[in-house]
């Protein structure tokens, strides 16, 4: 602890020598029009900020005249407006793809990022393409949170000799500390996207520190009087199932709130939730000895979560996962009817960020009681069986930043459930500091968890790392422990336990273009693992990586990987304490990417396995092309081809031995995704997916005390498999409001698993089309109500509902009205 406590003190002696340019903000009585157009009084004594540097690839240099950007900024007691204008010389040229919300693609874009703490470590973000297309994210020194939505108002428009954007953003959606004089941090870009330049107004010096450290800053908003920041979005959604012949339909409707408890603090609640538009899963054939890990879909789970992030003790897809409970069953009886997984009554989410930069989230979700369905197979009596309580999911995080560019933080989780069922708790602390220079960070962390089912297992993890992170040359030394009742699952996700981990990295990079390359990196990587106890050597890996980007803006790259001495493989018996013997290996690969600015545009990746054993090896093959008909329709298709062939893994545990077998395993992803848009607020969006995998086995082993494996023939289960797995959703979506919405969703799926290996497409088509299959159709619609202008429909503030309404306007050409999304 005292060394952390000198590398603090030690932070406060430096200098910051980052230069921070200023602009400021314009008071005004009225606002303008979001209309694309400056032409507004509003606008006139504005200041102007310029002089933009570009970032990339050229970094530090000026921006050439041709393309000179200015950009003013306004605000008032409802929010902040920018008008940006981008010069071009030839603006029949300026890329314009539509896309749906929240996706850039052949895109100039003109960019926000708004730090109302000012403290460097965190941004808000805004975009608008030169379509119109809103796009925005949360940005820390984590990573970018790009599901995160915001309702903000925005119009872009192409002249004769520049394009122009003009942004308003409400208070509503910014966080900032409660004062009198505000002091926030700013910095903007612009993609010149036919050049693939992009210019900063703000140096971002790419020799060292994180993108947020290079904000400017925003001066002169003072004494804002800010509305109540409450929300309410209410939806309505019908959903007509078939399946297997039978159908059904449902009406659901509930509502989210949102609500600003002070400037800094927020308050997200969703009641009766309905999540069946989500996206469908990428399901696979799993047969390793961990979970599949699969991506949160529900859009609650996914905005705003940047907080309850910290330290990666939070996975909320157990909130509402299969249930936890066994099923017991008597003599003579069946399961005729066991849930997939558990209703939510409702959630809520907290969080904020004090002046003092003290992060402090709260989680909380409470989910159903669930049964299944047993049954008598003699008298058909029936009885449900509790298989999930009653359960309350619980996050808790705080998070001190400091100095601009380090943090402590304590997260902790927490599941209760009804009864005599399993509890657990989980603790984490993690310290990350980088020194003043940017050059140096030092990172610690230690977490305990306990999980509680009639006694009590604890485990715990710590690691430490020192990381050199500026100029070319870049190192990083980690160590990492994990002892062998570590267990986060219940609102967590860990796979491997029991094991001590040494970690090093060099990185290797160019920081300006040089010869024939934008940019290159190369890095190689050593991973030494041992099992924790009992002690025994787990693997040697040598990883070496490299990605190029010439000049025309061709990508590629490739890598070489090698366990030389084998691996004890730990995990695989699913036995404690028991390991198996696995070979060495040696797996290089090459990828390519072309140039995403031409319509038609490719990326492909070759990968092989050969192990050092006689006719075990793996190949993997990507090719993935897409074409861009027009601005409006493209399509992406990609095929996986993955071939297994000698590889050995566990099967069975037959009475007291553990079966290993041998195996090919041919596995092929085809997937189709395809979006024709009609507007900046309108798309049709197609995806597909079908996957194939088939395993044959064609010798068993037992598994021995030191790790060999002995070839059994006592073993005569038939453990081949071929698995299916079939989406296709048709969406089309509108959003005729701001932040409110209409979605229409056909949903087509199956799946079908057969105990044989089944190599002929045409046969595994049969059967799979023989399978039930869902056909689903649903309307949701949601519609957001901010509580300020609902107010001022009943007689509130008149001036304050007239600038909103200004807000709104109609197109001078088509006289539809124009709003924000």
């Amino acid at each position: 602890m005292l060394f952390f406590v000198q590398l603090v003190m030690a932070q406060k002696a430096e200098s910051d020598s980052i230069f921070r340019k200023k602009i400021n903000a314009l008071r005004i009585s009225t606002p303008p029009k979001i209309d694309g157009i400056l032409d507004d009084a509003a606008w006139k004594n504005a200041p102007i900020a310029t002089n933009f540097v570009e970032r990339m690839p050229n970094n530090g240099k000026p921006i050439p005249d041709s393309l000179k950007t200015e950009v003013k900024v306004l605000y008032d007691d409802l929010g902040i407006y920018f008008g940006a204008v981008m010069h071009d010389p030839s603006p029949d040229k300026i890329a314009k793809e539509l896309t749906e919300r929240d996706q850039i693609g052949n895109d100039d874009f003109f960019f926000i990022l708004l730090n109302g703490y000012n403290d460097h470590q965190q941004s808000l973000e805004f975009a608008v393409t030169a379509a119109g297309v809103q796009w925005d994210s949360k940005l820390t020194n984590d990573g970018e949170d790009d599901s995160w939505n915001a309702v903000w108002y925005s119009a872009a428009q192409i002249n004769n000799d520049n394009w122009v954007v003009e942004v308003f953003i409400p208070y509503s959606q910014l966080r900032f500390p409660q004062k009198n004089v505000q002091l926030w941090g700013l910095n903007m870009e612009r993609d010149f996207r036919r050049e693939r330049k992009r210019f900063s107004w703000n140096h971002v010096d790419n020799t060292k520190g994180s993108y947020t450290l290079y904000d400017g800053e925003i001066h002169g908003i003072k004494n804002v009087d800010t509305p109540t920041r409450l929300s309410f979005q209410p939806y309505l959604s019908t959903y007509v199932t078939n399946y297997d012949g039978k159908s059904d339909v449902n009406v659901n409707g509930g509502m989210d709130l949102k609500y600003g408890i002070n400037d800094a603090f927020t308050l997200d609640m969703i009641l009766i939730p309905d999540f069946g538009q989500a996206k469908f899963d990428e399901t696979v054939l799993n047969l390793s000895a961990f979970e599949v890990q699969y991506d949160e879909q529900r859009p609650f789970f996914t905005e705003g979560t940047e907080l309850f992030n910290k330290g990666g003790l939070f996975y909320s897809r157990r909130v509402g996962n299969a249930p936890t409970g066994k099923i017991t069953l008597k003599e003579n009886e069946e399961v005729v009817n066991s849930p997939a997984k558990v209703d939510l009554i409702n959630a809520v989410k907290v969080s904020g960020r004090t002046d003092k930069g003290l992060g402090i989230g709260v989680f909380n979700a409470v989910t159903e009681r669930t049964y299944a369905t047993v049954q008598n197979t003699i008298t058909g009596k029936k009885r449900d069986e509790l298989v999930e309580p009653l359960a309350n999911y619980n996050v808790m995080v705080f998070d001190q930043r400091f100095h601009e560019n380090s943090s402590v933080s304590i997260v902790n989780t927490n599941v209760t459930r009804e009864g005599d069922f399993r509890d657990a708790n989980a603790t984490g602390v993690y310290m990350n500091l980088t020194n003043k220079k940017n050059s140096f960070n030092y990172y610690a962390s230690a977490e305990g968890s306990w999980v509680m089912d009639h006694g009590t297992d604890f485990g715990m993890e710590a690691s430490a790392s020192v990381a050199k992170i500026s100029g070319k040359h870049r190192v990083t030394g980690e160590v990492t422990l994990r002892t062998k009742d570590y267990n986060i699952n219940d609102l967590g996700y860990s796979s491997t336990t029991n094991f001590i981990n040494y970690y090093g990295y060099y990185g290797y990079r160019i920081l300006q273009p040089k010869g024939n390359f934008n940019q290159l990196y190369l890095n190689f990587n050593l991973n030494y693992s041992r099992r924790f106890e009992p002690d025994l050597y787990n693997e040697f890996e040598f990883n070496f990586n490299s990605n190029f980007t010439t000049k025309n803006f061709f990508v590629f790259g490739g890598g070489f990987e090698t366990t030389p001495f084998g691996k004890n493989d730990i995990y695989e018996p699913r036995v404690e304490n028991r390991y198996v013997k696995t070979p060495a290996y040696y797996e290089s690969w090459f990828w390519i990417s072309t140039d995403y600015r031409k319509k038609f545009a490719v990326d492909a990746t070759l990968d092989g396995h050969l192990f050092d054993e006689p006719g075990r090896n793996k190949v993997y093959v990507n090719f993935s092309p897409r074409y861009r008909f027009s601005d409006q329709w493209k399509i992406f298709l990609s095929t996986e081809v993955t071939l297994e062939h000698n590889d050995r893994g566990f099967v069975n545990l037959d009475e007291a031995a553990i079966i290993f077998g041998q195996r090919d395993r041919n596995t092929v992803i085809n997937a189709i995704e395809s979006q024709y848009i009609f507007n900046n607020k309108a798309a049709l969006n197609l995806s597909f997916r079908h996957y194939y995998s088939e395993v044959s086995y064609d010798r068993f082993f037992s598994l021995q005390s030191n790790g060999d494996l002995n070839q059994t023939n006592s073993y005569a289960n038939n453990n081949n498999t071929t698995y299916n797995s079939w989406n296709i959703d048709l969406r089309f979506s509108w959003w005729f409001a701001p932040g409110s919405q209409l979605t229409v969703l056909y949903r087509n799926a199956m799946e079908s698993y057969q105990d044989l290996a089944v190599k002929n497409f045409r046969n595994n088509f049969k059967y799979l089309f023989d399978q039930p299959q869902i056909n689903s159709l649903s309307v949701r619609v949601s519609y957001f109500l901010d509580y300020n202008r609902m107010k001022n429909w009943f007689g509130g503030n008149k001036q304050q509902n007239q600038n909103f309404n200004s807000i709104y306007h109609r197109d001078s050409k088509t006289g539809k009205k124009l709003t924000a999304i």
